[in-house]
This record gives structure tokens, C-alpha cells and sequence, in this order.
């Protein structure tokens, strides 16, 4: 078996609004988790940078726009694509101790 592999493409109405959908496919996101040893490990996917796709995916969620609009307007003075991952180092961990728990 395969102990270490991305998951890619979630669906886009199970993503944060500020996920980019994939431009091929919309209803899918460029999103991804890294999975090790049937643990989940990361996540991560390419942001919106784009203010009127950061409204549109609000909308599309049902995501309330009056908090967030500062930032949303932040987007407004132009951002370049961008994204990222976070790792969950104790998972890691917890994993390579072969560990139930990582508390214990």
C-alpha cells in the first residue's frame, strides 16, 4: 500500500469561501490534504485573490460579507496568487511514536 499521498480537489462547497475553485472544473477546488498512514497530516489550497470571486464564493456559502468586508477590500490594491499548506506536526509525531494519543 501507499502510506503517504495527497488527496486532491476537494469539493468547492465543502472549502472555505476564500479556496479557489479549480478554473476547469469550478465545483472542485485547488485544494489538497496530505495523508500519511490513514492520518491526515496537512492541508492546504491556492487562496482567492480576487475580490469579486471572494464576494461570489460568500454569497455561494452563505457566508456573512459585513464582518469580513475589510478583508475583502484589502484584495481590492491587488494580490498575487497565492496559497499554502499547514502541517500538523504533532500528528507527525503522534504517528512516528505509534502513539493512540498524543496528550499521553
Amino acid at each position: 500500500g501507499v502510506d503517504l499521498f495527497f488527496l486532491d480537489r476537494y469539493p468547492s462547497s465543502v472549502r472555505p469561501f476564500y479556496t479557489m475553485p479549480n478554473k476547469d472544473q469550478p465545483e472542485y477546488s485547488n485544494s489538497y490534504d496530505l495523508i500519511f498512514c490513514g492520518q491526515e497530516i496537512g492541508s492546504g489550497a491556492q487562496r482567492c485573490h480576487d475580490t469579486e470571486l471572494l464576494e461570489a464564493r460568500c454569497k455561494e456559502l452563505g457566508v456573512p460579507m459585513e464582518p469580513l468586508q475589510p478583508y475583502i477590500d484589502s484584495f481590492r490594491h491587488g494580490v498575487p496568487p497565492h496559497g499554502g499548506m499547514g502541517l500538523g506536526l504533532e500528528r507527525i509525531v503522534q504517528l512516528y511514536l505509534r502513539l493512540d494519543n498524543i496528550r499521553k
